[in-house]
């Protein structure tokens, strides 16, 4: 009988994790799961707890979408937002409660449970992590939002209170993740546990986000307290570092090492994992993800490429003649990073015997993502680990909150990003170098910088921008920057100087052949000195319909993915409006930031 109780009580507890619904904050009741007869053992409170379990997947390498890292064709929100007339009632997504009422419907039933403290502590502080987790992803969307601690009935008069002030909800979302760092068991390194580690580096993210968002964003009139978030976010970082258990990945394989994060079917022994999504093809789960390749919604702006740096730690922007490298020349001695992250000149897709084409599309940039792209096998469904926290960025963001704060050395530099530059044989950030020498363009973007460290956050930021590319997380860094004006820049693509052939593999032999949108493919085709016959592209002006690519200049210039007129609205649109259904629900939630 005992068993068939469990199976029952698990059954609910399915039901009830997989419902998932946009109702008046999702007010299903809890009454499927007896707290009777569960919530009695530590296997009952592991069962619940993983039902709550959620980590993210492969797409993490289509996040970027609409930014000025990816230039995409889908209808993303962001991209929607700055072209068309955003409101209340057509931005309607993210108001979505039910994961909350789970986690709090835990955290008023596990205590009852036979157990020891410790255990117990450590399953309260897991709930914790994820009631944390959950409520700064609806801060970061909303800023201001109702806070909850409890579940609520259908009747209960909380249902209709208003927003809570950020730093009302914030204070408590801290308390979440500082006692869940403190209290969750150690667990194994790169499992999928939520474990001591996992928190912590939760913990020094969103302190990171939290410092640097209320530094530069003066419509929160939070700024006298950003730096108790940047240096909360340093003391989290640097315990994860003190703690040994950590390292970047380097086998001394400088142009293999970073890719192989992102393409290896088992990340569970990285020392740079702290957290892994594991995928098993014999479990079902697997992790092929062919939509980042091709010409399928989204490529990569000329803007990110030209982040990287040259081998030798020079900027590429200060190359002569840059503005107008050819796709052969902008790969050409580059960070290592660039190269393990997009097709480059040379590359070979699995099981072709000659080096890839790229295969050019009108709204598209001309450059192929291979981060997050499985190239090991015929087979797109693979069991490839994805790693969903790593070492790396906790480096980063210690280097970046320390920056902040003024207070970063050398040391600190040589500790953290500088391990980053030595996976890729980069020259060392020298922090002095660093802020006497800015670079001009970082200073458009983020005009906003100021102080003895501005050339060092600049260098930081660029770092970020490398090593954390296509991840997710170019979007909110932005926003805690308060640079959304760099979003209004159009998406390029590669440079072609002229209609003509060119070569695209490095071998010295031309591969393809742009000709005007007027003219004709010949036939036959010309070949090339392999016998080969060129690929033809119709170059034109955007939206020419006779064009097969889309150049600047019509004949020339850079591939163009878009023409829309952007615009960015500070600081309106670095929030979401609250959909108009649920304030119609409640008339207590009003709009803010002007929305």
């Amino acid at each position: 009988m005992k068993t068939i109780n469990k199976i029952l009580v698990l059954l609910s507890i399915t039901m009830l994790l997989i419902a998932c619904n946009d109702d008046f904050l999702d007010t299903v009741p809890q009454d499927e799961i007896s707290t009777e007869n569960f919530f009695n053992t530590a296997s009952d409170l592991q069962l619940y707890i993983d039902g709550l379990h959620s980590l993210a997947g492969y797409g993490t390498f289509l996040g970027d979408q609409g930014t000025d890292d990816v230039a995409t064709t889908g209808a993303v929100e962001l991209k929607n937002i700055m072209i068309g007339s955003p409101s209340a009632e057509n931005i309607n997504s993210g108001w979505n409660w039910s994961r909350l009422r789970q986690i709090n419907f835990f955290l008023e039933n596990f205590g009852k449970a036979d157990i020891d403290d410790a255990t117990k502590k450590h399953f309260e502080g897991v709930a914790k992590f994820h009631r944390a987790d959950f409520y700064y992803a609806k801060v970061r969307r909303f800023s201001d939002v109702p806070y909850y601690s409890k579940t609520l009935g259908a009747n209960d008069e909380d249902l209709y209170k208003p927003r809570d002030p950020r730093a009302m909800v914030v204070d408590s979302i801290f308390k979440d993740i500082q006692f869940a760092a403190q209290y969750i068991k150690e667990e194994a390194a790169g499992t999928e546990k939520i474990s001591k580690w996992a928190a912590l580096h939760l913990l020094s993210r969103m302190a990171l986000h939290e410092g640097t968002y209320r530094k530069y964003h003066p419509e929160l009139g939070l700024e006298s307290t950003a730096n108790t978030f940047l240096q909360m976010s340093a003391d989290a970082a640097k315990q994860l570092m003190d703690s040994g258990k950590f390292n970047i990945y380097n086998t001394g394989s400088p142009n293999s090492d970073y890719g192989s994060l992102f393409n290896s079917d088992n990340q569970t022994s990285n020392p740079e994992a702290i957290l892994v999504n594991i995928y098993d093809v014999e479990k079902e789960k697997t992790s092929g993800n062919s939509t980042v390749f091709g010409d399928y919604e989204q490529s990569a702006t000329k803007s990110l490429l030209n982040n990287y740096l040259m081998q030798d730690g020079t900027r590429f922007s200060d190359q002569p003649g840059s503005d107008t490298f050819t796709y052969i020349q902008e790969f050409q001695n580059r960070d290592p990073r660039m190269s393990q992250t997009f097709v480059y000149p040379g590359w070979i897709r699995r099981n072709e015997p000659a080096p890839y084409i790229p295969e050019f599309n009108r709204n598209f940039t001309g450059y192929f993502q291979t981060k997050g792209y499985n190239n090991s096998s015929t087979n797109e469904n693979q069991g490839n680990d994805l790693i969903v926290m790593r070492y790396a960025e906790t480096l980063l963001i210690y280097a970046e909150a320390k920056a902040e704060l003024g207070i970063l050395t050398q040391e600190d530099l040589d500790n953290s990003i500088n391990k980053l530059r030595s996976r890729v044989g980069l020259p060392n950030l020298n922090m002095a170098t660093a802020n006497a020498d800015i670079d001009p363009l970082f200073e458009t973007d983020y005009p906003n910088v100021s102080g003895a460290n501005k050339g060092v956050i600049y260098e930081i930021r660029r770092e970020r921008r490398a090593e954390l590319a296509l991840e997710s997380f170019r979007l909110y860094d932005l926003h805690r920057w308060y640079a959304g004006k760099v979003l209004e820049k159009n998406p390029i693509g590669m440079y072609f100087p002229g209609l003509g052939k060119y070569d695209m593999t490095g071998d010295g032999v031309e591969d393809i052949s742009i000709i005007d949108s007027g003219d004709d493919i010949p036939s036959p085709k010309e070949q090339n000195s392999l016998g080969v016959n060129l690929i033809y592209y119709k170059a034109g002006v955007f939206g020419d319909p006779a064009a097969s690519i889309y150049l600047s200049n019509g004949t020339s210039g850079y591939m163009v993915a878009n023409t829309d007129i952007r615009t960015f609205e500070e600081p309106k649109y670095y929030y979401r409006p609250i959909p108009a259904h649920q304030v119609a629900l409640n008339p207590q939630l009003s709009q803010i930031m002007g929305w």
